[in-house]
């Protein structure tokens, strides 16, 4: 080959690679860490256009073939590749059970770490779908907003003590990100997983800096190019104490081999507003941040504790010991098989806790405790309790209302006198919320059902007591008959005289309620079908009633 023609194609083959490998980083924005299994891949992938290219130096040119060594393009891609392999399977639980199952520290709990029932406003029954509902309703509610934004993904933070879900909004595709762009996303939806309700926040400054943003705006480009070298993930929406906007990253780091061992060793904190960022050490992030540790990693950590411990042939042979969080398995013979993890949310001293039971890794439908655990410090406690695994006790509840077709959602632990229930909402076919229910976790035969959870809590307690029937707790009963058969309890009521202000009724998740503000500006409501006299009602009129402050009852 003359020596112009070999320069000339050498300078197209670097060319080539030069500019597919620019646009490969610019769209998949692989870490640039020797650690990470997507660079190796990247640069694999470099390699290998780089070799085809220099491969295809060899076709004719003008009738005439050039052979030239291929060696070493294929040895700079081999030199990629078996680095890869190596690191892959030397990082594998295989050669290192005893390092994996020492990543997550698990203390011993008691049972009185579960939330006992006065302290069910802590705990988020809603889950994703529902509150996707929710949230949906209310922005199709502002014809401003649903033209242009979609909700986006949900996270469970603690608002000042309230578990609620946050999502911001997204741009609806390329052409609405570039209309709107100048003024950013406009604001975000709150939805409370407790009142079931949702409400739509405006920003004063719109946020530019989203993961549905593009180009220089995408949220994890204006990340990579700040932090090239981070491997960050759990990327999501939070609000801290004065309500102003944040997107948070997770930092992680791999512990074991190249690969192995993924754990959290800070985050990116990020302005979506000004762009700003800080990148911030575990003990350096702020109390308000909820979610450092993703639910999912802990639960494949705890997988880890509770399986390596003696060793990985143990953990696929004798099986000594090992435990593993619950799992939903389908046997559905027209579906192929196929499980999943999930998890409840506690809002407790100000973080966001993951409850999950515990069951043995034979998949009996039973667990042997529970684990309660930070997602802001991954603190993780195990309280020893034996019965009904969430599964089991979804599909109990599932049972008593069969003939409405309703599906039950992953449920909460709660102790109820000193003993520990499974409370869930039910949600009919189009995923809103009908009914609560509360099962009892050693006998998952013991189930109460009702439209609220404060009733359905009261049932529960006297079906434990024996003052009810099985029958009666799953019954269909106005608030009136249920506090004449002494089951609803209204010890935190009181006896109150009011004058109407102004009614009005608001159908909230199927059901109309009735809204009474007095003439101090204090609203009270309860099921319209319980205070059904009040239709004649008028404003101005006097009532006795009996309240607890928000909810209200007619005095007999």
């Amino acid at each position: 080959m003359k020596g112009r023609n070999k320069k000339g194609l050498n300078i197209l083959s670097f060319l080539i690679t030069a500019i597919i490998a620019g646009i490969s980083y610019y769209l998949f924005l692989p870490a640039v860490n020797i650690k990470n299994e997507e660079f190796w891949l990247w640069i694999a992938g470099v390699f290998f256009v780089y070799a085809a290219a220099y491969y295809l130096r060899t076709i004719p040119v003008k009738s005439r073939r050039y052979p030239v060594s291929k060696v070493p393009a294929f040895v700079l891609l081999a030199a990629v590749i078996i680095p890869l392999v190596v690191g892959f399977f030397g990082s594998t639980r295989l050669f290192h059970a005893g390092a994996y199952s020492r990543i997550l520290t698990v203390s011993d709990g008691s049972i009185d770490d579960i939330p006992s029932v006065d302290r069910t406003s802590s705990i988020a029954l809603m889950d994703t779908a529902s509150a996707q509902k929710l949230g949906n309703r209310e922005i199709g509610s502002l014809s401003n907003v649903v033209s242009q934004y979609n909700v986006s993904e949900y996270t469970q933070i603690d608002n000042k003590g309230v578990p609620v879900k946050i999502s911001p909004l997204r741009y609806d595709g390329f052409f609405k990100w570039n209309r709107n762009k100048s003024s950013g996303i406009p604001g975000y939806v709150l939805v409370n997983p407790v009142s079931m309700d949702a409400d739509y926040v405006s920003l004063q400054d719109g946020l530019r800096y989203v993961p549905s943003a593009y180009f220089s705006e995408n949220l994890k480009r204006h990340i990579r190019f700040a932090y090239p070298t981070a491997m960050f993930g759990n990327l999501h929406f939070e609000i801290d104490e004065e309500g102003h906007p944040w997107y948070i990253a997770s930092v992680y780091e791999h512990r074991i081999g190249l690969f192995g061992g993924t754990q959290v060793s800070g985050i990116i904190l990020v302005n979506p507003v000004s762009g700003e960022m800080q990148k911030l050490k575990l003990e350096e992030i702020p109390g308000w941040v909820d979610v450092v540790y993703p639910g999912d990693l802990i639960c494949e950590q705890y997988n880890d504790y509770a399986q390596l411990h003696d060793g990985f042939l143990n953990s696929v042979f004798g099986q000594s010991g090992c435990r593993k969080v619950t799992e939903y398995i389908s046997d559905n013979e027209d579906e192929e098989q196929s499980s999943y993890m999930d998890y409840g949310y506690v809002s407790k001293d100000g973080d966001i806790w993951i409850y999950t039971g515990i069951t043995s890794v034979n998949n009996d439908s039973s667990n042997i405790g529970f684990i309660l655990s930070n997602e802001r410090t991954e603190e993780t406690v195990f309280i020893s309790c034996s019965g009904a695994d969430e599964f089991s006790a979804m599909a109990s509840a599932e049972g008593e209302v069969q003939e409405k077709g309703y599906q039950a959602s992953f449920p909460s632990l709660i102790l109820v006198n000193d003993k520990p229930a499974y409370i869930m909402v039910l949600k009919d076919a189009s995923g809103l919320v009908k009914m609560y229910a509360c099962v009892n976790v050693e006998q998952y035969n013991m189930v109460a059902t009702a439209g609220s959870q404060k009733e359905c809590i009261s049932r529960y307690e006297a079906l434990l007591k024996g003052r009810i029937s099985q029958e009666e707790a799953t019954a269909e009963n106005s608030a009136a008959e249920l506090e004449a058969a002494d089951i609803l309890d209204t010890s935190g009521y009181k006896e109150k005289e009011i004058t109407i202000r102004k009614m009005q009724t608001i159908d909230r998740n199927g059901n109309t309620y009735l809204y009474i503000a007095d003439e101090d500006g204090t609203i009270y409501h309860a099921l319209y079908t319980d205070v059904i006299d009040l239709m004649l009602a008028e404003e101005g009129d006097r009532l006795e009633i009996l309240t607890d402050g928000e909810n209200f009852m007619l005095m007999k």
